[in-house]
């Protein structure tokens, strides 16, 4: 069979409506954790596709990063970025699920990466009518059925996983903010400081009333910023393990078979491990802990550790919400922050308590959280290789399940 025989293209095409609120599945927001933008008609300024109720969206644009989405929804006002192919599918002849991981499979996108109709610079597109006639082979539906399942299951705890981290981070979050920026950290009686009186006075850097007893500070008082290698001048030697490159695409979706490698006798401070903080500063201004495995930073990204005995839980939240400052000053000028340079650390302006007791308390409380978000980073991480190693191995029936 041919992949046109189990799918059917979904055309239909609309403008939106400016006072409807739209379902607009796109590109940026795929790689946001496959999560939907929410916009109202009058903020999309062009035509998208509709999308049905129970279809597969299939990427055009650079097929080797597998943007495919399945979409099992009967909501109302779903759209769809122009990028995407809606796929209907016969489920007469082929299993939703196992229809939707045999378009993912390397068989499929490995195929497609040779055959982009545009092979200039990194915007390569598919050609539709290339897609649509690759040929295939399918097993019985109840085969198909086992697989898909098999499959979706990996998946639905990988979902989980993210869920549980992104509760975690958020719960961490929250009780950053309270004791670090509403000052309603427990006092010496145990109660939340600031709402139970205790003493304020007026920062005139900080424009704001901080607790007695603070200052306000930079982060370079609390935090050591260093810098990656260029990376391509350590190349490993043929007798050498080498270590996987750690760039800000590393960063968002970890280590892959397209991961560059570096040699392992690289200088301990640009080495990273599981749980360390690190801060790319060029283009993409994003801060995270690093759950995928040991690795040697790349130039552009900053590893962050401890100034001044200050626990690894306050720098984070600090650096992380100085991100949304530097963020927040682009949008106000209406500019892109391009990169964050020494100066712009240098000149950052944070309440620091003069006694760290109490950033180590907090670090009490956050620490097993920071444990708990990275060993299930870890797990997702092994779920993640399980899937891509099962997934052409079933698709090419080379092992079946009983």
């Amino acid at each position: 069979m041919k992949i046109k025989d189990i799918v059917r293209f979904h055309s239909e095409t609309t403008m939106p409506i400016p006072d409807v609120v739209y379902h607009l599945y796109s590109l940026p927001s795929f790689d946001n954790n496959q999560t939907r933008e929410e916009l109202l008609g009058q903020d999309i300024q062009s035509n998208k596709f509709t999308v049905p109720n129970r279809c597969i969206l299939f990427n055009k644009l650079n097929v080797r990063f597998k943007r495919i989405w399945r979409i099992d929804s009967d909501e109302d006002h779903k759209i769809a970025s122009t990028e995407f192919l809606p796929l209907i599918i016969d489920e007469n002849k082929v299993d939703f699920a196992y229809c939707f991981y045999l378009l993912a499979s390397p068989a499929i996108t490995d195929y497609l990466c040779g055959q982009n109709a545009n092979t200039s610079g990194s915007h390569k597109r598919i050609d539709p009518t290339n897609f649509f006639n690759i040929g295939i082979k399918l097993p019985p539906l109840a085969q198909q059925y086992e697989i898909g399942k098999l499959l979706s299951s990996l998946d639905a705890k990988i979902k989980l996983n993210r869920q549980i981290n992104q509760n975690l981070e958020a719960m961490a979050k929250q009780l950053y903010n309270y004791w670090f920026v509403q000052f309603d950290f427990p006092n010496e009686e145990g109660k939340p400081y600031k709402s139970s009186g205790g003493e304020m006075l007026w920062n005139d850097k900080l424009k704001r009333n901080i607790p007695v007893g603070w200052h306000c500070g930079n982060l370079f008082e609390i935090a050591v910023f260093t810098n990656g290698l260029a990376c391509q001048k350590f190349r490993p030697k043929d007798d050498e393990v080498p270590l996987p490159v750690i760039k800000i695409r590393e960063m968002h979706d970890g280590i892959s078979v397209d991961t560059e490698e570096v040699t392992s006798n690289i200088p301990e401070s640009v080495k990273v491990y599981n749980g360390d903080v690190l801060f790319s500063w060029s283009a993409s201004l994003e801060v995270m802990l690093w759950a995928y495995g040991l690795g040697g930073l790349n130039q552009h990204i900053f590893k962050i550790t401890s100034a001044n005995d200050f626990p690894k839980s306050f720098y984070y939240f600090q650096l992380l919400d100085y991100v949304d400052v530097f963020k927040k000053m682009a949008e106000a000028r209406k500019t892109t922050m391009g990169h964050i340079t020494q100066d712009h650390l240098q000149q950052s302006t944070i309440a620091i308590p003069d006694n760290k007791d109490i950033a180590e308390k907090f670090e009490e409380l956050i620490s097993p959280i920071f444990k708990q978000i990275v060993k299930l980073q870890e797990e997702i991480s092994n779920l993640i290789k399980q899937r891509d190693e099962l997934l052409p191995l079933l698709m090419n029936g080379q092992i079946t399940i009983e």
